[in-house]
């Protein structure tokens, strides 16, 4: 957590040996989706050593939807909730926890400077593990989002929707 925390990314080393591990456990047999890895050319290598990639899900969303979103986040202190204060899902009771009453706070990576280097360093490591993965003929499934209020359900049928393009549903 303290590299969370800090807005750093955790080292692949740590990275690889957790995920080697989760996806050895029997509720992954039948397939599981990874968020936010690979992030470079280098874990996508290590990725490939232990598991097969059966189709990219890529979000194509505005710099600032990104920004606006994120920087809204905040998270129970006490349950870890995830709220938006301007955005789904929003508390009900201002900076409270719906489900504990527990304090919501910013987490040091989801401050509007933070989310922008973060975004730097996404076009600079990890833009190119879209190019890695069509050379390997990976299926896509690429979603377009413009709006900073869609709705998570919707975004969710779209993803549904084109697994059942490339025939994984």
């Amino acid at each position: 957590m303290e590299f969370v925390e800090k807005g750093l990314l955790v080292p692949d080393e740590i990275v690889i040996e957790v995920l080697k591990e989760r996806i050895s456990q029997p509720n992954s047999e039948g397939g599981f989706i990874l968020d936010g890895f690979p992030r470079t050319i280098d874990q996508a290598k290590a990725l490939d050593k232990i598991a097969k990639i059966d189709a990219i899900v890529h979000l194509v969303v505005p710099e600032w939807v990104i920004v606006e979103r994120l920087s809204n986040r905040r998270i129970c202190r006490d349950c870890g909730a995830i709220y938006n204060i301007k955005y789904a899902p929003k508390p009900k009771f201002d900076l409270k926890c719906d489900k504990c009453s527990g304090d919501l706070y910013q987490r040091e990576d989801d401050k509007a400077e933070v989310i922008t280097e973060r975004l730097r360093v996404y076009e600079k490591q990890t833009q190119p593990l879209i190019e890695y993965y069509k050379e390997k003929e990976t299926p896509f499934v690429s979603i377009v989002n413009k709006k900073v209020d869609a709705p998570i359900d919707i975004v969710f049928h779209r993803i549904l929707e084109g697994f059942k393009k490339i025939r994984l549903l």
